[in-house]
């Protein structure tokens, strides 16, 4: 249609004309509400932003020469890292004599893979690198996965919290009287 008649029918209506493709012969033109339309664009942009995720690398540093009880709490830190979705690279640092024997670093890194072995898996194995012995665990779940796992859970403390009330409301006992 002319281009005068499209622009009258715009004006009846209300809306505005915009040209959708503009190297079309004839060029496309569509009518809607130019600022509904840009507003919905961004809502959908900052939506797909949010749910975006960064792959993120998290370290661990070891010594071959750990302690139970330390070698534990790395393993939570390396637990929990997992759980949200992120790879970890786990580095053994030799000193002095210890880099005679490499044997020891690769031995605790095969431990700890199959400590962790049902939350992620050995993207790559164990190398030496000068004074370091490094490995990489990527997780079975994708972050996405992991975020969203995290937003049900949190929503759902929340519900209960609201549901249930906090102490803090509640009025304190008096202590009884003898």
């Amino acid at each position: 249609m002319p281009l005068a008649k499209a622009l009258e029918l715009a004006q009846e209506y209300d809306l505005d004309l915009v040209e959708v493709a503009a190297n079309a012969r004839p060029p496309v033109c569509k009518l809607m509400d130019y600022g509904k339309f840009k507003y919905e664009s961004a809502m959908k942009a900052r939506e797909a932003r949010k749910n975006q995720a960064h792959t993120v690398i998290k370290e661990m540093k070891l010594r071959p020469k750990i302690d139970p009880h330390d070698y534990d709490t790395k393993k939570g830190h390396v637990v929990r890292f997992l759980k949200q979705g992120d790879k970890v690279k786990i580095t053994i640092m030799f000193r002095g004599r210890e880099q005679s024997r490499p044997e020891l670093g690769y031995r605790l890194l095969q431990r700890l893979a199959e400590d962790v072995q049902e939350l992620g898996f050995v993207e790559s194995n164990p190398k030496q690198d000068g004074r370091n012995m490094i490995m990489v665990l990527g997780p079975h779940k994708k972050k996405t996965e992991a975020m969203a796992e995290a937003r049900e859970a949190q929503a759902a403390r929340k519900a209960e919290r609201q549901q249930g009330g906090s102490p803090a409301e509640e009025p304190a006992e008096e202590p009884a009287e003898a």
